[in-house]
């Protein structure tokens, strides 16, 4: 074997000095300052080359010398000293261009780390929300819109840079100098590299909408910072698409996690949509911050009183259900109690709109009325596309669609098996419906379209191929005379803002619904329940009802709706103009309105 030599030796010694990074040179300077003023402070001294009697003079003159880079004078002394002179004075020359490089290093260094934002936030009673979409701003304004007057602090975390997540941001969500957006350059499925955004002390963590696979990473990071460390009261929310992803029970209890399914949720919004357009923009309004929203509050002097009787006598918001034992009962039925300690639930502006006030007299046979106006069968819904929520759309159609034609590929077995229970006329088209001349065949026999997001494409091209299928819809529309309506889903918001027109299409946007299903969570975490209620299969949900289906088209007080409408099951938030698809939440209890048979009352009830 080959012997080291004492060179390889110095130079191994000297690369690890140097890889230990800005400190470790620094001491390397100092060392070699020294050794260099105090050789040349002995030479001289003991060579008698300098007028100083004593080595400490010779010594500081020598360091001088060093550290000042200033070269002797001609008259110095002898051409030895000359030369030991400016040896020091080049030595020292080297050393300091040495450490003002190491130091504007140092500081460029710690510059592009603060941009990056890989400072920790110090923090406590703040939002952390981990990913960050270009595009997708809607969980961030909703954020900002819930914080209303209040102090916040919202921490959003991602890989992207912190200087182009801040541009991203401050040009598309404007935030009130109230509530503070900061950003942190993080690997989001990473525990250590997340606890720069103060996990631990925050109020909530968001996982911003992405595929499953992501978000169970991501929850699985932030289950392992509160595993290991006092998680506080920080409350995890998130949202999958699928059942196989379901965060375990256990694990998610202890680490206060709660995840929303979405796929059969937006599916029932989609099933009702397409006869009933608007449903998506009702959701948009009943779970934005803008408008009314759900609390829970204390409500003097319902003690006792039916929520029948709660039904008719509370103005300024609509009644839900209660809270009992922290449980949410949503819808309990008009003979349900309301018990001292119990909160009500309601939907309304403010925490404190809401007052009881002495039921309105009612005309005894407008409200008892059962004469139902004719309403007009929907006609075909042709569903565009094929992806894993067409058996739930299929099943949630409303009951008076008896006709169906499915263009795409699936297995019509699985498909008819799915709504063997009821009387639904299901037929298949096997052309190629991106073709225009497939899709016109298509556009001629509907009298509602539904158009499905191929849910194995990736996000962007899936949402391009809806985008070309809707404008070519709009266009025979145009060209052809047709009358349909349409309803298209898509992935991503930014997307559906590039089609956006006035022809009343109606857009279920995933990436949209996710973000305000998620604010909601993560600002009113107690309605949890109320939340999985009424975005499961089970329960309450919220509906279009036709007015006319109801029995209460034409002129009716609002208390008169309510009061019709919960003999059936049903609660009414509001109404939405058919023609105009505006939506009215909270009208006031004696507020008199005259609804066309086939204007929508905005319900929430069981099916």
């Amino acid at each position: 074997m080959k012997k080291t030599t004492l060179r390889q030796r110095f130079s191994y010694w000297f690369d690890n000095q140097m890889s230990k990074g800005m400190r470790s040179l620094v001491k390397l300077l100092v060392f070699f300052t020294l050794t260099v003023g105090i050789v040349v402070a002995l030479l001289l001294f003991f060579l008698k080359l300098t007028n100083e009697d004593t080595f400490g003079g010779v010594l500081w003159k020598s360091l001088y010398t060093v550290l000042r880079s200033s070269f002797p004078g001609f008259h110095d002394g002898n051409g030895l000293y000359l030369f030991l002179m400016t040896f020091s004075a080049i030595c020292g020359m080297l050393v300091t261009s040495v450490l003002i490089g190491i130091v504007s290093t140092a500081i460029r260094e710690k510059i592009n780390n603060l941009r990056r934002g890989n400072s920790r936030v110090l923090e406590e009673g703040h939002t952390v929300v981990l990913g960050f979409y270009p595009g997708e701003y809607t969980l961030l304004k909703q954020l900002v819109l819930a914080a209303a007057e209040q102090p916040a602090c919202i921490v959003v975390a991602d890989s992207m840079s912190r200087d182009k997540m801040e541009e991203y941001i401050n040009n598309n969500v404007k935030h009130p100098k109230n509530v503070r957006i900061i950003c942190r350059t993080a690997d989001i499925f990473d525990p250590a590299t997340l606890e720069k955004c103060s996990i631990s002390t925050c109020k909530s963590v968001i996982i911003s909408p992405t595929s499953d696979e992501r978000t169970t990473k991501a929850l699985l990071a932030v289950s392992a910072i509160i595993g290991e460390k006092d998680g506080g009261n920080a409350n995890v929310g998130a949202i999958i698409s699928k059942e196989d992803y379901r965060f375990p029970p256990s694990m998610a209890e202890r680490h206060n996690v709660t995840t929303l399914q979405t796929d059969d949720t937006l599916a029932r919004i989609i099933a009702h949509s397409c006869t009933q357009p608007g449903l998506s923009e009702t959701f948009k309004e009943v779970f934005n911050f803008e408008g009314s929203e759900m609390y829970c509050i204390d409500l003097p002097g319902a003690e006792g009183k039916s929520f029948a009787e709660l039904t008719m006598s509370v103005d300024g918001g609509v009644p839900l259900g209660y809270s009992r034992g922290g449980e949410i009962k949503m819808a309990p039925g008009p003979d349900a109690v309301f018990e001292e300690g119990d909160k009500l639930l309601v939907f309304a502006e403010e925490n404190d709109t809401s007052k009881l006030v002495p039921a309105p007299e009612l005309p005894a046979q407008e409200t008892e009325s059962d004469v139902r106006p004719e309403v007009k069968e929907p006609g075909r819904v042709v569903i565009i596309g094929c992806n894993e929520t067409v058996g739930t759309i299929l099943r949630e159609l409303p009951e008076d669609v008896r006709e169906v034609l499915i263009a795409g590929r699936c297995d019509k077995d699985a498909v008819r098996g799915s709504v063997a229970d009821r009387e639904l006329e299901i037929s298949f088209f096997d052309g190629d419906y991106t073709k225009n001349s497939t899709l016109l065949k298509l556009a001629k026999m509907a009298a509602h379209i539904v158009v499905l997001s191929d849910h194995s494409m990736d996000e962007e091209k899936a949402d391009t191929q809806s985008i070309f299928l809707l404008l070519n819809l709009r266009d025979f529309k145009v060209r052809y005379g047709l009358k349909y309506n349409i309803t298209v889903e898509m992935r991503r918001e930014h997307n559906q803002r590039l089609v956006v027109s006035d022809d009343n299409t109606d857009y279920v946007v995933s990436s949209n619904m996710a973000a305000l299903f998620l604010a909601q969570l993560a600002e009113s975490p107690e309605l949890t329940g109320a939340f999985r209620e009424i975005l499961s299969n089970e329960g309450s949900e919220f509906y279009l009802k036709q007015a006319a289906s109801l029995g209460c088209a034409g002129e009716r007080s609002v208390a008169q709706i309510r009061k019709t409408a919960l003999s059936q099951g049903y609660i009414v938030l509001g109404y939405m103009r058919n023609r105009s698809f505006k939506c009215t939440f909270n009208p006031p209890l004696e507020q008199v309105i005259e609804l066309d048979g086939e204007d929508s009352i905005i319900v929430l009830g069981e099916k």
